[in-house]
């Protein structure tokens, strides 16, 4: 057995196969032993919530920003086109130049304005978007909720508004909405309210409820008729291929639209939620990070109460002949193997329970009768996760980092123990 470990030692293979026999047998503590599993074992349950914790959250947080901005970037335009300091008048040929530039996907002239909307004694402040219904019916995030009657009676004078709105008033298509703009006419009296009632030609669904809730669509030659613009537009959206890429193109918008403009790209408008959401998603990986960490230094301390109970083991290995290495790569083995196998577990956890996080959701909902997600306060009507794969990768190499560090100083010390002192009172 001696001559065995002397040559599997010089031999210089690292992860001998004794090694492997010696750190699994470790492992399986025996009776007087337990209180070492035990501690093995929490480190190895900590590493796995702290993993699959860290999968989750990381892709709730990337899913619900990855929503929130394909529904942004589905409503509104990627980059708004505006006059400085007075109405756009001649919106069709600056359109129209905006339509032609390589990348732009659609170019459109719009009227925002915002309104009081009132039905059956309720009363609501919304948005009105003033639209030419052609540009309509390519926006697909809302025209791909209507049937195509509907967008034929919006063309007639009709306007479209929200499902979040509709059930707030009571409303459904055919019904009347009132509304009342606070740029009115002048009177010797002051600026009286403009106020007057339209017919509900649809509902449509966006899926976040910050547009279902607050916005309605009318013909754009009623919103100049309503809000007074008199043959102008506020602005003129533009959607384009890559948005991501929108900041690249603002030279070439520029140029197609003109002097005396001025373009503001859509990360410009949402800075401060993308900035939050951003820091959101830094805390707390940091803040989370922790649990792992505190697993990690559970692997020390158990692997520092083995080392101190396999003193005799040891060193009876190294009058054998077995190596420092040799008795480094065991607890090494013996500490990466819980390392591994909870980061493993958490790895597994946390992807089933994001791919099937919805269903999560509802069931527990369900079982406690708690809101657990409140699409009224998080703009969306499903609970996102988006799982990434560069994002998982860091999580797992985290942990394994961590778990390899937490292995060192209880294997560097089981290396350095001296036989003669460790044999002495046996």
């Amino acid at each position: 057995m001696a001559e065995s470990t002397e040559t599997q030692a010089k031999a210089g293979r690292p992860f001998a196969p004794f090694e492997w026999m010696i750190a699994l047998r470790y492992l399986r503590a025996k009776r007087q032993e337990g209180f070492v599993s035990v501690i093995s074992g929490f480190s190895l349950v900590g590493i796995a919530l702290g993993v699959a914790t860290l999968i989750i959250v990381m892709s709730v947080m990337g899913g619900f920003r990855n929503k929130f901005i394909d529904s942004l970037l589905g409503f509104n335009g990627h980059v708004i086109v505006q006059a400085v300091g007075v109405p756009l008048a001649d919106y069709d040929a600056v359109t129209a130049r905006l339509a032609r530039v390589p990348g732009v996907t659609r170019a459109a002239p719009i009227i925002d304005g915002q309104v009081l909307a009132t039905a059956h004694g309720y009363n609501s402040g919304i948005i009105v978007r003033g639209m030419r219904p052609k540009d309509l019916a390519t926006l697909k995030s809302v025209a791909g909720s209507l049937q195509p009657a509907v967008l034929s009676r919006f063309a007639d004078g009709s306007v479209l508004i929200g499902t979040g709105l509709a059930a707030k008033l009571g409303l459904g298509p055919g019904d009347a909405i009132t509304l009342i703009s606070p740029q009115g006419d002048e009177t010797p009296f002051g600026t009286t309210p403009r106020s007057k009632s339209y017919t509900i030609a649809g509902v449509f669904k966006v899926g976040n409820t910050a547009y279902d809730s607050n916005f309605a669509f009318m013909a754009l030659d009623e919103a100049q008729a309503f809000f007074g613009y008199e043959g102008a537009v506020s602005q003129i959206e533009v959607m384009m291929g890559h948005p991501l890429d929108d900041y690249a193109m603002i030279p070439a918008l520029a140029k197609a639209a003109g002097p005396h403009t001025r373009l503001v790209p859509w990360q410009n408008i949402n800075s401060a939620f993308l900035e939050v959401v951003q820091v959101e998603a830094n805390v707390m990986f940091l803040i989370l990070s922790l649990i792992i960490l505190v697993a990690a230094l559970n692997i020390i301390s158990g692997l520092v109460m083995l080392v101190k109970d396999k003193s005799p083991d040891i060193a009876i290995l190294r009058t054998m002949g077995a190596g420092r290495g040799s008795i480094m790569r065991v607890f090494l083995i013996s500490g990466m193997s819980i390392g591994v196998t909870g980061t493993l577990l958490g790895l597994v956890l946390g992807v089933v329970f994001c791919l099937n996080i919805e269903t999560i959701r509802q069931g527990l909902q369900h079982l406690t009768g708690i809101t657990l997600f409140d699409s009224t306060f998080y703009f969306l009507d499903r609970m996102p996760a988006d799982l990434d794969a560069m994002q998982v990768t860091e999580v797992v190499g985290m942990a394994l980092l961590l778990s390899f560090l937490a292995t060192l100083y209880p294997s560097w010390r089981a290396a350095r123990l001296d036989p003669v002192e460790a044999l002495r009172y046996e």
